[in-house]
């Protein structure tokens, strides 16, 4: 029998955002579960789109196999975790294993972009502190997100790296099941070789969606370099709202020789290369993206994203760029979400439904060019902020969203309304709007604060999706963003010049 010690810790950080991701934050629960222990781990992502879940359920179809469940936690995205808890929950997660040794083999549910006060990659440092602990052989695998800053710490320390192969992330439980292989082949005492490379410039977010070229067929042609066993090959697109040196797209690959593991590795950095030209990045001003969206036929909606104030990316959802311009257009047959503002929230609660509030909603995030919106509102439906997801990426959980609302805004021949909550979430699922009576298909406009995750959910119902460039904390225009510890040679995205340092 072997017994598999497993945890997680997973936190994307901007840089550019305010805010900590403190203790609390990692144990409060979001969008995901709260902060868990032991037997909890697995019982409380049972079914989850989660790799915790897909390692654990793959692990419980093998008889030689037994699961030791540490710690999993994870915080929705912000400015860098503070010191005291990166510290206390590394502490945590390695005490677990030490105090069960020996262990077998060990893995750990990452994201691959945490930066802390003090460190610039935050899962280098575990797995650092890790191997310090359990020596150079012991199987570590780990799986990453799509949006992982890969580091050479990283790939030095773990002995195979899974990484999630789709934006929207719907492949994160089978991400999970795919690390349990590569770690179930380890455990004979045969570690891969592994390669790494990184690429010279950094892709937006907006053009990472692997629905669309060229990131559709970079990840086909990670299938065709060899999948699921040695040799494999993963690549991650990075996470550039991480001001360090190793943002930007990078690939591992794995293969039972290191010459072979480096020949694939040339390959897939050529494939980047030859990719670069190809990512869109364009975004449209909210003005023009209003003109096409209410120039368009009757039927489906025009969906518009607000991709820089995505919560998921450390935005603060709440700044209110798009809806000024929704409210100067006299748009009508709008729903818009999510917009973060707990005093509305509780304005709105304390009034009740029917009833009309005053208030200056948003716009709280002091960033340059961005102020609350103020008005009245017309208090349309209120909410404990308990919402079951529906959608594919995170069906099976629960959206916390705190005391919540649905608001009309009255101004005018205006027919817009807002979805309000007291916790900042990314509005990826219809269910955010469907919980407070409204529909997405029968709206004219709909808008999310999101980047790329609500494709999965909103494109099939959508007659046309428009990315828009206003205020927002997580910055997608990457020539207009102050890096300062990017590593020399770097380009601001495919069509702009190596950065100077």
């Amino acid at each position: 029998m072997a017994l598999i010690a497993i945890a997680g810790f997973q936190h994307e950080t901007n840089t550019f955002a305010p805010g900590r991701a403190g203790l609390a934050e990692f144990e409060m629960a979001d969008s995901w579960p709260a902060l868990l222990t032991g037997a909890a781990v697995i019982e409380g992502t049972r079914g989850m789109n989660l790799p915790i879940a897909g390692f654990a359920a793959a692990a419980s179809r093998d008889p030689e196999v037994i699961l030791l469940p540490i710690l999993w936690c994870a915080a929705e995205p912000s400015g860098p975790v503070t010191d005291e808890a990166f510290d206390s929950i590394v502490g945590r997660i390695l005490a677990g294993i030490r105090s069960a040794a020996p262990v077998d083999a060990i893995y750990l549910d990452l994201h691959g972009a945490m930066v802390t006060e003090s460190l610039e990659d935050g899962e280098g440092a575990l797995l650092h502190r890790l191997r310090d602990m359990v020596g150079p052989d012991l199987p570590v695998v780990v799986s990453l997100d799509l949006h992982a800053n890969l580091s050479a710490e990283m790939v030095r320390h773990a002995s195979a790296i899974c990484i999630y192969r789709t934006y929207p992330h719907l492949d994160m439980a089978e991400t999970g099941v795919r690390a349990f292989g590569a770690l179930r082949a380890q455990l004979g005492g045969q570690r891969p070789a592994m390669a790494f490379r990184q690429a010279p410039y950094l892709v937006p977010l907006h053009a990472q969606h692997t629905g669309t070229e060229p990131a559709r067929s970079l990840y086909a042609g990670l299938v065709a370099l060899g999948d699921d066993g040695a040799p494999h090959a993963e690549l991650a697109l990075g996470f550039t709202a991480a001001d360090i040196a190793d943002a930007g797209p990078a690939v591992v690959t794995h293969a039972p020789s290191q010459d072979q593991a480096e020949q694939m590795a040339d390959v897939a950095l050529a494939d980047m290369l030859a990719a670069e030209p190809r990512f869109d990045c364009l975004l449209l001003s909210p003005g023009s993206a209003l003109a096409r969206a209410l120039a368009a036929p009757p039927g489906r909606p025009v969906v518009i994203a607000d991709v820089q104030d995505n919560p998921g990316a450390g935005g603060t959802s709440d700044t209110t760029g798009l809806l000024r311009a929704l409210i100067d257009q006299r748009a009508t047959g709008v729903i818009l979400g999510l917009m973060h503002d707990p005093d509305i929230a509780e304005a709105a609660h304390r009034s009740g439904i029917g009833e009309t509030i005053s208030g200056a909603m948003g716009g709280r995030s002091g960033l340059p060019g961005d102020q609350p919106y103020e008005g009245l509102f017309r208090v349309e439906a209120l909410s404990d902020g308990h919402c079951r997801y529906t959608g594919e990426m995170y069906c099976g959980g629960t959206a916390m969203l705190g005391p919540s609302a649905a608001l009309s805004v009255i101004e005018g021949s205006c027919d817009i309304r807002v979805v309000v909550t007291s916790i900042r979430i990314q509005c990826l699922d219809r269910a955010l709007f469907t919980h407070f009576g409204l529909m997405p298909e029968a709206a004219r406009i709909v808008c999310v604060k999101s980047t790329a995750h609500f494709r999965a959910d909103f494109e099939p119902l959508a007659q046309e999706i428009l990315l828009v460039e206003a205020p927002g904390a997580f910055p997608c225009v990457l020539a207009d963003v102050s890096y300062k510890r990017l590593r020399p040679g770097v380009r601001l995205g495919p069509t702009t010049a190596p950065l100077n340092t």
